[in-house]
């Protein structure tokens, strides 16, 4: 009871500095990250802060030692990568209200470690949404205001390697048409460009023809380029969210008959990953895929492409040569 009360009594001193600090915060970092990033930041702090008050321990400051209960805790139920990202949360929030942050202990770290050696880093991978499971989506999907909208989603996604977050805000603004039927885009502001130095990306005939159908029967000349519909076929005003981006494309792979367990890994990623796929089954090497995607490292498009370098990495064309 003793510890409980000194607690209590700690967080009733800072709570009026932390308090200032966070408002201060909150004023000078308005605009400087994604709305995703501060969603994820918002929900990871939001569930260590229940995980402190149901253990009557404070969350702000937090002691070293609770980081390490908790990891401990959500590492029973819970994938690395998320435990981690709660990790970077945490140390966020503790930035951002001015106090000494408990994750760069050292025993964090070792917790961190211990739970990496135990379950493995390696994330669950993304289905690729690759050419054979497009022309899956086109042959299922009807010819309706909706069906158009959603393979001409796909095909957009594809072509610009678009994440979930750049396709919900794509304007028709920023779509310059072409003279041979192909066009290019204009992406101000992404994950990896946050200073919004912008991006121009380009989109063939393909895709073109199957945007242009959309737009047009959507009658969208304006704003948002992909937009929920309501009962009785009315496109609403404003753009979908980058959730409904995700769940159009389970909903999509779903109709098309893709097995249940690449349904399952069917993400906001899995156009990109499938283009990435399909560039190095064509011979596109990872500087020009990582140029394509607008990824700053190999670690990523490398990843999403790992069993298509494989057959073309060095011990596939020693045995290709042998066989010659």
């Amino acid at each position: 009871m003793t510890n409980q009360l000194t607690i209590r009594q700690i967080d009733v001193v800072m709570a009026d500095q932390i308090s200032g600090k966070l408002a201060e915060y909150a004023s000078a970092a308005q605009g400087a990250f994604s709305s995703a990033t501060e969603r994820a930041v918002k929900s990871d702090t939001r569930i260590f802060s229940k995980w402190c008050q149901s253990r009557q321990v404070a969350s702000l400051p937090a002691d070293p030692r609770t980081v390490v209960e908790f990891i401990d805790d959500q590492s029973q139920t819970k994938k690395p990568a998320t435990v981690r990202r709660y990790c970077a949360s945490i140390a966020h929030m503790h930035r951002a209200a001015g106090v000494a942050d408990p994750t760069k202990s050292e025993i964090v770290r070792l917790a961190l470690k211990r739970m990496n050696r135990a379950n493995g880093t390696r994330q669950r991978q993304a289905t690729g949404i690759t050419d054979r499971i497009v022309a899956q989506i086109e042959a299922t999907q009807p010819k309706t205001l909706a069906g158009l909208r959603n393979v001409a989603l796909v095909h957009t996604m594809r072509a610009m390697l678009a994440r979930r977050s750049e396709i919900a805000a794509l304007e028709f603004e920023a779509i310059t048409f072409g003279s041979d039927g192909d066009a290019t885009v204009l992406i101000a502001k992404s994950k990896t460009d946050q200073a919004g130095e912008g991006r121009v990306l380009y989109l063939p005939p393909e895709t073109v023809l199957a945007l242009q159908g959309w737009l047009s029967a959507a009658g969208i000349t304006s704003g948002h380029v992909f937009r929920g519909i309501r009962k009785g076929g009315r496109v609403r005003s404003s753009g979908m969210d980058a959730g409904e981006v995700s769940r159009l494309l389970k909903d999509m792979c779903k109709a098309a008959g893709i097995d249940a367990d690449s349904l399952a890994n069917v993400s906001g990623h899995s156009c990109r990953v499938g283009m990435a796929q399909d560039l190095v089954a064509d011979g596109a090497d990872l500087a020009g895929i990582m140029q394509a995607g607008r990824w700053k490292t190999a670690a990523m498009p490398a990843r999403y492409a790992e069993h298509g370098l494989a057959a073309k990495g060095a011990v596939a064309q020693y045995y290709k040569r042998r066989r010659a």
